[in-house]
């Protein structure tokens, strides 16, 4: 275990590259470290921040007044592989989220390739149940394991008790300081703490069938059709790269959070009122998905709206916001507000943002 002699900012340790200073920083490698770290903080009361690759967050200028922790733990096993059930993959929290899927392929095993690209650790894959091109993390998680703070031991979670839906998790609703409240205010930690996660994934050269159209194109196949695993991931990585969704030091589209909002669900009579050409999917439950891009852009915050910034949307996609370079979070705070404000006054539907929000509030 290291415990920094440096204070690093927040803005050293995200994506976003805005937040202020870290009260104490401490870096893990083994389970046995980070549990000792967050019970030890628990026990003095001291706030706590659980942070992976720090592409899901945004931190408040004034910083985090607390231990800031992050789990060095990397790997991936497979301790069960039967050509029937699948194979069974376990991987520690810290583990980069891609390195998961690229052995996933690497190894002929389809279920996340998909998931292609998207930055930030193992971890946190689980709490947010991060999605895209028509995959979701929940679609291939057995069980995850983790340290539950409120019972103070360690506990494995199976997937019926996570509770997945589309951006949560029964994890991710565990960090609202009122969890049955869906307006109260976010806690920087969950009550769980993610130690490691079992996926169950198949085995054979081709993906799952491909449910988005988008990706469909690229491939050159019809919706529901298979590709072979390589080449879905190569089109996810080239999709993603040209909406600045794949880490680039040189490109500042890529100083973001991802998506800063998430696609509203609204129920059938909302969505009915919303302009005949706006998007409209089906979400279950009686629900309906609509695009925040087509919102965003057609309540006049098109891609670069902010330029030259100091925050500013991105030029390749409009669902995320940038630092242009010396950006503070109240600078990309500002910019959301504008944009949730502005699409509200439109279309009277509320964006919710999806990175979690460290000491500020949108």
């Amino acid at each position: 275990m290291t415990t920094s002699t440096r204070t690093p900012t927040l803005a050293q340790l995200t994506t976003l590259r805005v937040g202020g200073p870290a009260g104490r920083y401490v870096e893990t490698s083994t389970e046995a470290e980070l549990i000792d770290v967050v019970r030890s903080a628990d026990d003095a009361g001291e706030p706590l921040l659980v942070l992976g690759a720090g592409s899901n967050v945004l931190v408040s200028d004034e910083g985090f007044d607390g231990v800031v922790v992050r789990d060095l733990r990397t790997g991936v096993t497979t301790p069960d592989h039967s050509a029937c059930a699948g194979v069974t993959v376990a991987v520690p929290a810290g583990t980069p989220w891609d390195d998961v899927v690229a052995h996933a392929v690497g190894t002929r095993l389809y279920g996340v390739e998909a998931l292609s690209g998207i930055p930030g650790s193992t971890g946190a894959t689980p709490v947010q149940n991060v999605g895209a091109y028509g995959q979701d993390v929940a679609q291939s998680i057995a069980t995850v394991r983790t340290w539950d703070r409120s019972r103070g031991r360690v506990r494995t979670l199976a997937f019926g008790e996570l509770a997945f839906a589309y951006r949560t998790s029964l994890l991710k609703r565990s960090m609202r300081v009122d969890p049955s409240d869906p307006r109260s205010p976010w806690s920087p930690t969950p009550r769980y703490v993610v130690l490691d996660l079992t996926l169950q994934l198949r085995v054979g050269p081709l993906s799952a069938p491909i449910a988005y159209a988008e990706l469909a194109r690229a491939l050159d196949v019809a919706v529901g059709e298979r590709a072979p695993l390589a080449e879905v991931r190569a089109a996810v990585l080239a999709l993603r790269a040209g909406k600045g969704m794949v880490l680039d030091p040189t490109d500042p589209d890529t100083s973001s959070a991802g998506s800063f909002f998430t696609n509203p669900l609204l129920t059938s009579a909302d969505a009915a009122l919303l302009p005949d050409d706006a998007p409209r999917y089906p979400a279950g439950d009686g629900t309906v998905k609509t695009s925040a891009a087509w919102l965003i852009e057609r309540a006049g915050f098109g891609r670069g709206y902010g330029l030259p910034g100091p925050a500013a949307v991105s030029t390749k996609h409009t669902l995320a916001l940038t630092n242009r370079g010396g950006a503070s979070a109240q600078d990309v705070l500002t910019l959301a507000r504008t944009i949730r404000d502005g699409v509200s006054a439109q279309f009277g539907i509320r964006l919710e943002p999806e990175p979690v929000l460290v000491g500020t509030a949108l």
